[in-house]
């Protein structure tokens, strides 16, 4: 009975340290274990590793018989469909739960790289402009950037759009200094973003040490904390044992006296994280109400024109790994966000001419009219009544009077 998995891996690859293992080192040692210590280690590397029918089958034969408690002797044990299909449900809930939190962070990550990669770019384009087109001088350009984090660029947008509703200010002045409030602003989200991915590598370099705890393992298997804990020391010490004579075996006698002291439990997870990130397939939840108007907001994030002062509240919405139900608690919240903004920004064109387009586009002016130019009026169409509009007109005024009438 295989387990669910709708999961394609992506070609991309994440590692915690250099290690002297490779994922198929610890995957060799931990088959050669007997039934039980596989199973242990699968589940305690539930993140990486698959837990196979053959062990959910000895997993519901292992379990406790009530059967047992109610005095009864059952000659063979005797697993139900249902029972198997219990455990295999439980080691799907866990194992869907640790990849998917593996996954929230990574793909943040990923946005969090182009987002960066992205700001950078406009940052410089911007500063190339203030100097070479708009003849602002270097110290002028570094004031800016000493300033960018304290300005405050809504009440100084106010003030030029008034400026140029009155005539106040030409063209290219307001070009000027419409630049240097979006070179500003795009060098606060920078320094945002660079925060932001600093703790999430942080987050996910933890994440992805962290094997399954002894209660999730004992809910999955349906034993007592007791014997799962006599279990967990037996074969973890015998696999760490194993792993060593397996590491000591690939390498020569010099090598084994340069290497400094390994910890190979710490090593193993370095070894399965190096492998791809498992990229699942996720459905639109109901966040920001209609999937039309979350693909809106994702665009604008992507691109810089969401308002700054609500723009860190939509990234803690759309990363939070679970969302508060007031009927039915707390629910997981799904990555169908996540994994659009990051299409959103690899389907984006950063090349420089795209991006100057886009920049030059966002700091000019609104069009004036001309003197005396009227403005355009809309046309009106008188209405037309639809046959169930004539029909209604009909039932209200008679049919009689409907007939005098034409």
């Amino acid at each position: 009975m295989a387990l669910p998995n709708s999961s394609v891996p992506v070609v991309k690859k994440d590692t915690l340290a250099a290690t002297l293992l490779s994922a198929e080192q610890v995957e060799a040692v931990i088959k050669d274990l007997p039934v039980q210590g596989r199973i242990v280690l699968r589940l305690l590397l539930l993140q990486y590793l698959d837990v196979t029918a053959e062990d959910i089958e000895y997993m519901a034969v292992d379990r406790p018989d009530p059967r047992f408690q109610a005095g009864t002797q059952p000659k063979t044990p005797i697993v139900s469909r249902e029972a198997l299909q219990m455990i295999a449900d439980r080691v799907e809930q866990y194992r869907s739960r640790v990849r998917r939190k593996r996954e929230r962070t990574w793909l943040q990550m990923e946005c969090l790289r182009k987002q960066i990669a992205l700001s950078e770019s406009f940052c410089s384009l911007a500063k190339q402009l203030l100097v070479s087109r708009f003849g602002v001088d270097s110290d002028r350009v570094q004031e800016l950037k000493k300033q960018a984090r304290t300005a405050l660029s809504k009440p100084a947008l106010r003030t030029l759009e008034l400026k140029w509703e009155k005539g106040e200010i030409e063209e290219e002045d307001y070009r000027r200094e419409r630049l240097s409030i979006e070179y500003q602003t795009r060098l606060r989200k920078l320094e945002r973003e660079r925060k932001r991915l600093e703790t999430v590598e942080r987050e996910h370099a933890i994440g992805a040490g962290v094997p399954l705890q002894d209660h999730e393992i004992a809910h999955i298997w349906g034993i007592p904390a007791s014997s799962l804990a006599g279990r967990k020391l037996k074969y973890l010490n015998q696999y760490l044992q194993s792993l060593q004579a397996k590491v000591r075996a690939s390498t020569s006698a010099t090598d084994q006296a340069a290497l400094p002291p390994v910890d190979l439990w710490k090593d193993t997870f370095a070894a399965l994280a190096a492998r791809p990130i498992e990229h699942s397939v996720a459905a639109y939840d109901g966040l920001e109400k209609t999937e039309e108007a979350l693909l809106e907001k994702l665009r604008a994030f992507a691109d810089g024109t969401f308002p700054e002062e609500i723009e860190t509240r939509f990234w803690l919405t759309i990363v939070q790994e679970s969302s508060q139900l007031t009927e039915y608690g707390t629910r997981l919240q799904s990555l169908f966000a996540l994994q659009r903004l990051a299409a959103i920004l690899a389907e984006m064109d950063t090349t420089p001419n795209a991006l100057e387009q886009e920049l030059l586009s966002r700091i000019s002016p609104k069009p004036k009219l001309a003197a005396g130019e009227p403005l355009e009026e809309k046309k009106t169409e008188a209405p037309q009544l639809s046959e169930m509009g004539e029909h209604v007109l009909k039932s209200f005024t008679g049919e009689e009077h409907h007939h005098l009438r034409s």
